[in-house]
C-alpha cells in the first residue's frame, strides 16, 4: 500500500475519533475530510464530490418533501388515532404501536414517522395509565426495524443502492429487502412485546409542572359534525396533554366544572384548558377542534402560514390600560390574542375585559413573517414563535396518502425508477397544495445531506488507494475465512460502526471494504451489500446510533443503560437472524 492508502486509513480513523469523542458536527467533521482528500491530490474533484450526484442522496432529498407534506396535512396524526385504539395492557399497547409504526416507516423516512408519533404516543401513553419510558423505544426500534422493509424507508437503504447503481450498475426493487426486512420486522417486534415492559424502567414521562411556566388559559371548540363529538374526554385524548389540562366545559351556557373522564363531548361545546403556551400548539394538532375565539378565523392569513407566537408588550405599546377589546389589536398587528399571561400566571375573565399592562405576556396566533416584522418594534419588548405550532390541515390528508401511496405503487411497478417516483411525488405535493414551495426547501435537512454526500469521499479515497482491499486482506490474515463467516464479520463491523458514528456514514465506509472482501473470496458481492444495509440501520445498544434512538431519549427520560439493556439483546438477535437470511435470499 502506497502513501495514499496510509493517509486515507489515518483520514479514516480521525474522523471516527472526532465523531465518537468530540462535539464537533458530523457535517463539519466529514467535510473537513473531503477538503483535506481533495487538497493533498489523493482524490479528484469528480470522484471527492460524486456523492452529491448519488441517485440515493437525491431521493433521500427529495423524500423530506414527501414527508413533510404528510406531517403539514396530519396524515400521520390522522393514521396514529385511527390505528392505536385504547388496549387494556402493556403489551396490548405495544403491539398497537410497533405494527403501524413499523409499516409506516416502510414508505416513508423513520425519522419524520418518530417525530410526528412522539406527542401521539405520549398523550396515548397517559389516557392509558403506562408509562411513556415502556412505549417511545419501542417506537423507536420499530421505526428502525420497519425502515428496512423496503428501499424508502431509510436513507442507509437508498445510500447504498445508489453506490450499487454508480459502481455495479445494480438496481435492486422497492419491496426487494422485504425478503429480509418482514422477518426481522415480526422478530423484533415479538421480542419488544413480550420483553420490552420487563426491561425498561418506569420514568414517567416529561410533565412540566405548571407553577414553575407562565401559564395560559386557552379556550376551544368542538367541531360538529366531527370526530370527537359522541367521544368521551378520555378517548379524545384531552383528559391528560402533555403541557396543560381540561378545566372545564361551557356547554350551551351551562358551566361543567367538575370535568369526568368519562363525559361526552357534543357538538359546540367550548372547552378551557390551563397551561403552558404548546398547550395551544397540542389541542391544534388534535382534529375536531377550532379555537373559541371567533377572531383567528376573521384573520387574513393562509392556514400553512400561520403559528403561535408569543410577545411581551414594552412601555410603547400603544394599547396599554386599554381593554383587549377596545385595542383593535387584531386590526392593528393582524395577529389574535389567544391568551394572556400575568407575572406567570393567567388572568381569570373574559378576554375581551381585559386590561393591558407593561409586562403583560400574550399568546398570539399570526403569520410566520410577525416575528421579523416587530421582534425590533418597541411595541414589544420580545417576540418568540413557538416550535411546530403550524396548525395541520387535516383536510388535505387523504390528498397527501394519495399522493404517497401512487409514489409506492408506480415505483414498486417498475413504471419508474425510486428517484423519479418520489421527484413526481414531491412535486404533486407541493402543486395540491399539501405544502408550500418555502416550507419544502425548509424541510430538506442540508446537515444530514451534507453528511451523506462527504461520507462517498472517503469511501472512495478507501476504493483508489487500495486501502479496502488491504483491510480485507487482513481480515484474511486471521485463518481461512467462509463466505457466511465473512458476512457475519461485515454485518458485525459495520453494526459496531454504526453505534459510534452516523448510520450513513458507516454504511459508506463499509461498502467498499465489503466489496473487496467478496472479491477476494470470489464470491457476489449483493448479500454483502445488503448485510451493509441491514447492519448500518439496526442501531439499538446507544442512543447515539440513529437519530430516532436519539429523538426519545429526553421524552422518555431514558438513561445510556436503559439502550445497552434492551438494544444489545435485540441487536444479537436481528443480526443472527439477518446474516442467516441474507445468503438464503441473495447467495453467495
Amino acid at each position: 500500500m502506497e502513501w495514499q492508502g496510509v493517509v486515507t486509513l489515518i483520514t479514516l480513523f480521525s474522523v471516527l475519533s472526532a465523531l465518537t469523542l468530540t462535539r464537533v458536527s458530523a457535517d463539519l467533521v466529514l467535510m473537513s475530510a473531503l477538503a483535506f482528500l481533495l487538497i493533498t491530490g489523493i482524490l479528484g474533484p469528480a470522484e471527492a464530490l460524486a456523492g452529491f450526484g448519488n441517485p440515493g442522496v437525491i431521493t433521500i432529498a427529495t423524500l423530506y418533501v414527501v414527508a413533510a407534506g404528510l406531517k403539514e396535512t396530519g396524515a400521520v396524526q390522522w393514521i396514529a388515532r385511527l390505528l392505536l385504539g385504547h388496549p387494556k395492557t402493556e403489551k396490548g399497547a405495544q403491539l398497537r404501536m410497533i405494527a403501524p409504526t413499523g409499516i409506516l416507516s416502510g414508505f416513508m423516512n423513520n425519522t419524520a414517522v418518530v417525530a410526528m408519533f412522539i406527542p401521539a404516543i405520549q398523550d396515548w401513553a397517559q389516557r392509558l395509565g403506562i408509562p411513556a419510558s415502556k412505549l417511545l423505544l419501542p417506537l423507536s426500534y420499530a421505526a428502525i426495524l420497519g425502515g428496512t422493509c423496503t428501499l424508502i424507508g431509510t436513507s442507509t437503504n437508498l445510500v447504498v443502492d445508489g453506490m450499487l447503481q454508480s459502481r455495479l450498475d445494480i438496481n435492486l426493487g422497492l419491496f426487494e429487502l422485504a425478503w429480509v426486512g418482514i422477518p426481522l420486522l415480526l422478530v423484533g417486534g415479538t421480542f419488544l412485546v413480550l420483553f420490552a415492559s420487563r426491561i425498561l424502567p418506569d420514568r414517567g414521562g416529561v410533565s412540566e409542572e405548571l407553577d414553575q411556566i407562565r401559564e395560559y388559559g386557552v379556550e376551544v371548540e368542538v367541531i360538529g359534525p366531527g370526530p370527537l363529538v359522541g367521544k368521551t374526554i378520555a378517548q379524545a385524548g384531552l383528559r391528560a396533554l402533555s403541557y396543560g389540562y381540561l378545566t372545564e366545559i361551557d356547554r350551551g351556557g351551562r358551566l361543567i366544572t367538575a370535568v369526568e373522564p368519562d363525559r361526552t363531548l357534543q357538538a359546540g361545546d367550548r372547552l378551557y384548558f390551563v397551561g403552558a403556551p404548546e398547550c395551544a400548539s397540542e389541542l391544534r394538532r388534535i382534529q375536531g377542534l377550532k379555537p373559541a375565539n371567533g377572531s383567528v378565523h376573521k384573520l387574513n392569513i393562509e392556514n400553512h402560514q400561520r403559528c403561535l407566537v408569543e410577545v411581551v408588550l414594552g412601555p410603547e405599546f400603544p394599547a396599554l390600560n386599554k381593554t383587549i377589546r377596545d385595542s383593535r389589536f387584531r386590526t392593528r398587528f393582524n395577529a389574535v390574542i389567544l391568551s394572556l399571561s400575568r407575572e406567570g400566571k393567567r388572568v381569570s375573565g373574559k378576554l375581551g375585559d381585559i386590561t393591558f399592562r407593561m409586562g403583560d405576556t400574550l399568546l398570539l396566533e399570526a403569520s410566520h413573517q410577525f416575528v421579523e416584522q416587530y421582534q425590533f418594534r418597541r411595541d414589544f419588548l420580545l417576540v418568540s414563535a413557538l416550535n411546530d405550532s403550524t396548525p395541520p390541515d387535516f383536510h388535505k390528508a387523504p390528498r397527501a396518502l394519495g399522493i404517497l401511496a401512487s409514489m409506492v405503487l408506480v415505483s414498486a411497478s417498475g413504471l419508474l425508477q425510486i428517484m423519479e417516483a418520489a421527484f413526481l411525488a414531491a412535486g404533486a405535493m407541493i402543486v395540491s397544495g399539501c405544502i408550500t414551495a418555502s416550507r419544502a426547501r425548509r424541510s430538506v435537512d442540508l446537515p444530514v445531506l451534507v453528511v451523506i454526500a462527504a461520507s462517498f469521499a472517503l469511501g472512495n479515497a478507501m476504493t483508489e488507494t487500495g486501502a479496502a482491499i488491504w483491510v480485507a486482506n487482513g481480515f484474511l490474515g486471521f485463518g481461512a475465512l467462509t463466505p457466511w463467516m465473512a458476512l457475519a464479520l461485515i454485518y458485525l463491523l459495520t453494526a459496531i460502526f454504526t453505534e459510534l458514528i452516523t448510520n450513513n456514514a458507516a454504511a459508506v465506509l463499509m461498502f467498499p471494504i465489503a466489496l473487496a472482501l467478496s472479491e477476494q473470496l470470489g464470491v457476489s458481492f449483493l448479500p454483502f451489500a445488503v448485510a451493509v444495509m441491514f447492519a448500518a440501520s439496526a442501531s439499538f445498544v446507544t442512543p447515539l446510533g440513529y437519530q430516532t434512538n436519539l429523538m426519545v431519549y429526553g421524552p422518555g427520560r431514558y438513561q445510556f443503560t436503559d439502550y445497552m439493556r434492551i438494544g444489545l439483546p435485540l441487536s444479537l438477535l436481528v443480526g443472527s437472524v439477518a446474516v442467516g437470511l441474507i445468503p438464503l435470499v441473495w447467495g453467495f
